[in-house]
């Protein structure tokens, strides 16, 4: 299991780990991935591993709590053996409330090993008027894995018109393979104004990142083809070697989900060789 070093300086709220590993083992229809290793403390869980689709399992860690306050660190430890497939989304957003002055942290290590495939698509963020957050997370691929995962961030609660006026927002999303970095975003928020620049956000409280490794260039104009009538938010993609890369905008969080699940749906059958299976608990 990966032992990146954890984020210091916590405060005195919850620390919650979930540590798991996914292994290819034979079966009686056929090798399939399961859940060989979980090591979890405080409030973060993973009841069980699921199989809609046959071999791939499907995770869905669950933060019983529902929601983190300032003082809380919730560290996420994930690895994929040679030759397993993990698809690992969440019940619903993950929440960080306002806090009385400590930061909340969340540190997400993702290691995948070579012939291994993640697929890491997680709800939204939401982050409440007052909230303290830094959030890290290190996608470590090795050799031929593969990856494709999002993220999302609300600042603020934009549907009831709520603004993320006041707190701070420290989020970095790395993605390397075999030690060389790909992809390095950090999106730093401090004051309100860091909301309304042209070189940020641009007045809009909803961002997203998504990512897909092993993408030619047919599979850039397949990715071009799905957001070019994407209505309610400003997204673009592009390739950078191997990896595609779409950057989202929006007012609030549901047209971006639904352009990156377009993406997904597209972009599974051409990177992964599967058609698309969206995670039953997606429609709860």
């Amino acid at each position: 299991m990966d032992t990146a070093t954890t984020i210091d300086g916590a405060g005195q709220g919850w620390r919650a780990e979930l540590y798991l590993g996914c292994e290819r083992r034979p079966g009686p229809r056929g090798p399939r991935t399961v859940l060989a290793r979980k090591h979890q403390r405080g409030p973060l869980t993973l009841q069980r591993a699921f199989h809609p689709e046959g071999a791939p399992c499907h995770l869905y860690p669950l933060h019983p709590p529902g929601g983190v306050v300032g003082g809380d660190t919730l560290d996420i430890r994930l690895s994929v053996a040679a030759g397993a497939h993990a698809l690992v989304t969440t019940p619903g957003a993950a929440k960080f409330y306002r806090s009385a002055g400590d930061t909340a942290r969340q540190t997400q290590v993702l290691r995948v090993e070579s012939g291994g495939v993640l697929e890491w698509l997680p709800q939204p963020a939401i982050l409440f008027p007052g909230a303290r957050v830094r959030a890290q997370t290190d996608i470590r691929l090795h050799g031929d894995a593969r990856c494709i995962a999002w993220e999302l961030i609300s600042l603020g609660r934009p549907v009831i018109g709520e603004r993320f006026g006041h707190g701070a927002l420290d989020a970095a999303f790395r993605l390397a393979r075999d030690g060389r970095p790909q992809l390095a975003e950090r999106l730093r928020v401090d004051t309100p104004a860091d909301l309304d620049r042209g070189s940020g956000l641009r007045r809009h409280a909803v961002t997203g990142t998504f990512v897909a490794t092993g993408a030619a260039a047919p599979d850039l104009e397949a990715a071009h083809a799905v957001v070019a009538d994407a209505a309610a938010v400003l997204i673009g993609v592009t390739r950078l070697d191997d990896l595609l890369v779409a950057r989202a905008l929006a007012d609030t969080t549901e047209p971006v989900q639904r352009v990156f699940c377009a993406l997904w749906s597209a972009l599974r059958p051409r990177l992964l060789g599967r058609g698309a299976v969206p995670p039953g608990i997606w429609a709860t």
